[in-house]
């Protein structure tokens, strides 16, 4: 048996904050405003591996009125969400991942986005995909004030 699940995070971006993509601190003089450390790539990530089940969003489980999660790393995050997946007998078998932001860059990210990801998940890295794209300077995206992230993951009963 196999289930798809669908995430996607918005963040606005905000100088003073570090700005963390995939589990990795990316240079950058803007960071994501959020209660954790922001890193809507793992957020949007979280949200398909739960949906993926019918276990809700990230905020159901992970409240931003909850001090436990001020300013708590995604990664373990993450690693609770696969979690709650692998208590009900399910795998990852792939990610793909979108980023939507004007800059920074993230190509030479990347890999180590992709290693970061695939070590909490424990799966291959090949298994892990990361893309990323502009908004050609259009929207809240172009003119730098957030940054959107998808997921979609497929699990498969083990």
């Amino acid at each position: 048996m196999y289930r798809i699940g669908q995430g996607i995070d918005f963040h606005q971006l905000v100088e003073g904050r570090k700005l963390f993509l995939g589990g990795v601190l990316v240079p950058h003089h803007k960071g994501c405003l959020a209660h954790s450390d922001g890193d809507v790539l793992l957020h949007a990530l979280c949200d398909a591996l739960l949906g993926a089940l019918g276990l809700g969003d990230i905020g159901l489980h992970f409240p931003d009125t909850s001090n436990e999660f001020k300013d708590a790393d995604s990664k373990l995050l993450l690693k609770r969400c696969y979690e709650m997946v692998q208590e009900r007998g399910f795998s990852l078998v792939n990610a793909d991942m979108t980023l939507l932001l004007q800059a920074p860059k993230i190509r030479p990210y990347v890999a180590a986005m992709q290693q970061s990801i695939s070590d909490v998940l424990t799966v291959e890295i090949a298994d892990i995909s990361i893309k990323a794209t502009t908004t050609e300077h259009l929207s809240f995206i172009g003119r730098e004030e957030g940054v959107v992230a998808t997921a979609t993951v497929l699990l498969q009963r083990n």
